[in-house]
């Protein structure tokens, strides 16, 4: 977990993220990498940064709430079927558990989520 004092300012956009490519079960096209940073745990809830960069990839999700910080993506909702998002900066999603999803991120995506 990153160091966050309380009542600090952290600017998110430019937090130091490690990242790793993505697995190759989850890869569908490119050679993105990703990574998250958790922030702060509140309860039961964890508050983190996560990152992708250009690239396709599937996913299966926990509940999750996230707010675009910067970058473009879309998101392909393939269990349950749904409209696919459009995500940029600004965009807010709730991701429900056990959705599929594949993610097409054609700018680096940094989100901050909020998560059990």
């Amino acid at each position: 977990m990153t160091d966050i004092a309380p009542g600090a300012a952290v600017d998110l956009t430019a937090l130091p993220i490690e990242t790793e490519p993505v697995p190759d079960d989850a890869l569908e096209a490119g050679a993105p990498v990703h990574g998250a940073a958790a922030l702060a745990e509140i309860g039961a809830v964890e508050i983190g940064v996560w990152e992708m960069t250009p690239g396709v990839a599937t996913d299966v999700e926990v509940d999750e709430v996230f707010v675009v910080l910067a970058g473009r993506a879309r998101i392909e909702y393939l269990e349950p079927a749904l409209p696919p998002a459009e995500v940029g900066p600004g965009s807010l999603v709730w991701l429900q558990a056990g959705m599929r999803t594949r993610w097409t991120v054609t700018e680096t995506l940094r989100k901050v989520y909020v998560a059990p």
